[in-house]
């Protein structure tokens, strides 16, 4: 008998991603598409029985920053292991195209200090096979994966490439700089780009504490770069700024948009400083979608921070002398050694030891730090803070502090939020992603390697919106799918996919709702040289599919490698008339 279908999923409980109630019914896909949805006659060559659990569709991280893991990796975990099936990399700013010889260890550094990936995995992972970023693009069309990669034009590169040093010092561009950085924009949309992005942040610096090239470009050069979309008649803009001068900082993104025509999103959070500016910021992105001034946020539905330990970048002992002195030694060893009573008492002594790092600031501040176990809690409560539980100990708090730090062989990990978390409350973050000007965002995925583990942000949500009560559960979770997926898709100009729905990709997610949960972070040696990043392990994820090809079964890859560089809006074709669903 013929086999209609090359992939059935059965009677499972879809959310199609456009927040509408969700139904029972089957999903059959064909060529890498959606072919069916609801009840259908027919067989499949492979058959899944969702019977009782969620069918999803692939997620869309707009926010990630694999431009160097995509020329050595051909997985793109952690972020694949939650259910993610579409990757936008380029954000920030940040990248490796288009890059000169003579300019390839300039980047490195900046990358290493901006996304914290470790110079030495760079320097023997990147194979620097191009120069403009088409060549970069033609590299990555004959790459595979296990999720579809789309990339955006990073403004520090651009301006390396066309000012040399002058860009790099942060130098004005002149009338002729901003002439050729916006032909490239356009000829880096032709050649598949879905946007530019840029940094305004002082957050973001080189490895040797410079600032990022484009922290203090003029309105011309990024209005300029714009126009280069406009040219090309594509493309979206990203940004992140501090927004320390609200008024002109919003102005200048208004003036992108409004002489392109094309539209900006732009990171948006609540810091701990300034706990009242997202605020602010939403009203403006709102009236300026009211004046026809396309400009969105992205957001971030939980608790943003640092994590602190002896595997990764920093821990609160990190810049202390004594601590230094041992710093090289391998794990074990350091853990014997700081075990060591006289090595103890030099390092608490020292405590604390300030740097120009600006986190080293902050180390010192034990009521906002919390450990984070195997079942981590990101909206800790005041009471499991490492203050609060050496006093609860009757220990000084700087040495439970350290003696905490050396458990489980050393591999302890502590969490600082700093941001969508003042006064212990997510209620800002939960006000942000549910504006109708946002978008959910800024995992950070393939970025902060030793710091930040925010990948795992789709589990969760899922999680979270999983202990909603039953009546509950069904709306909460259509809106979450809706915003890891067909929100995010067309608002980034990755095309061809996001609902559950004939024609879309079949990019497709069955989900245990019962059983889902989000491990505890853990860092595995999987990067060039044996380099070490951050992963983070999910339940409840039975598999997931990439135009059809399943590659996760269960929280373990498959192997199957079906995804592919994503050149813009091109890169497929149109949907069937008749057959989007609304977005609204």
């Amino acid at each position: 008998m013929a086999k209609e279908f090359d992939l059935i999923i059965r009677d499972g409980r879809i959310a199609d991603g456009t927040g509408g109630e969700l139904f029972v019914g089957d999903v059959g896909v064909r060529n890498g598409r959606i072919a069916a949805v609801g009840r259908f006659e027919g067989q499949g060559w492979t058959e899944h029985d969702a019977r009782g659990r969620v069918v999803t569709p692939g997620f869309v991280d707009i926010h990630t920053h694999y431009d160097a893991h995509v020329t050595w990796g051909s997985s793109m975990s952690p972020s694949s292991a939650h259910g993610v099936t579409t990757v936008v990399t380029g954000n920030c700013g940040v990248g490796f195209a288009p890059c000169k010889p003579e300019d390839r260890a300039r980047l490195i550094r900046l990358m290493e200090g901006v996304e914290d990936i470790p110079e030495v995995v760079m320097t023997a992972g990147l194979p620097w096979a191009w120069e403009s970023f088409a060549d970069y693009m033609d590299f990555l069309d004959g790459r595979e994966y296990d999720v579809d990669v789309a990339v955006q034009l990073p403004h520090a590169p651009l301006r390396v490439y066309v000012m040399g040093k002058r860009g790099a010092d942060r130098e004005p561009a002149t009338v002729d700089d901003v002439a050729q950085m916006r032909a490239l924009a356009a000829e880096a949309v032709a050649a598949g780009a879905v946007g530019f992005s840029t940094s305004r942040t002082l957050n973001h610096r080189a490895s040797d504490g410079r600032h990022t090239p484009t922290i203090c470009a003029a309105r011309d050069e990024l209005v300029g770069i714009a126009m280069g979309l406009a040219d090309a008649g594509a493309g979206v803009l990203q940004a992140i700024s501090d927004f320390d001068d609200e008024e002109d900082e919003f102005a200048l993104m208004e003036a992108m948009v409004r002489s392109s025509g094309r539209p900006l999103s732009l990171s948006l959070m609540q810091m701990t400083a300034h706990p009242l500016r997202w605020r602010r910021v939403l009203d403006r992105i709102e009236v300026a979608n009211e004046a026809g001034l396309p400009i969105t946020a992205q957001v971030c539905g939980r608790p943003l921070g640092s994590l602190l330990g002896l595997e990764l970048s920093f821990h609160p002992f990190s810049f202390c002398p004594s601590y230094r002195e041992i710093a090289h030694l391998p794990l074990a060893d350091r853990v014997v050694e700081m075990a060591r009573a006289e090595r103890k008492a030099w390092i608490i002594s020292e405590f604390p030891t300030f740097s120009w790092e600006p986190i080293s600031r902050r180390l010192d501040r034990f009521e906002d730090i919390y450990e984070l176990g195997a079942d981590p809690d990101y909206e800790p409560k005041p009471s499991a803070s490492l203050a609060a539980r050496a006093a609860g100990a009757g220990e000084p708090t700087v040495s439970y502090a350290y003696d905490r730090l050396l458990q489980a062989g050393g591999r302890a990990i502590f969490f600082m939020p700093t941001a969508n978390y003042a006064g212990h409350s997510i209620a800002a973050a939960e006000t942000m992603i549910r504006h109708p000007h946002a978008l959910l965002g800024l995992g950070d995925g393939g970025a902060h390697s030793r710091i930040v583990c925010g990948a795992s942000l789709p589990t969760y949500m899922l999680e979270r919106r999983g202990k909603e009560p039953r009546g509950a559960r069904g709306p909460e979770l259509a809106q979450g799918v809706r915003a890891l997926t067909f929100a995010n898709a067309p608002a980034v100009g990755v095309g061809g996919r996001g609902p559950v729905a004939p024609g879309y990709r079949a990019d497709l997610n069955i989900i245990d709702m019962d059983a889902i949960r989000l491990h505890g972070p853990e860092v595995v040696h999987d990067l060039p040289g044996g380099g070490g990043r951050l992963h983070q392990r999910a339940d409840g994820f039975l598999a997931t599919f990439v135009a059809g090809e399943q590659t996760w079964d269960d929280a373990r890859p498959t192997g199957a490698l079906p995804g592919r560089l994503v050149r813009g809006a091109r890169s497929l074709p149109d949907v069937p008339s008749g057959s989007i669903p609304s977005t609204s």
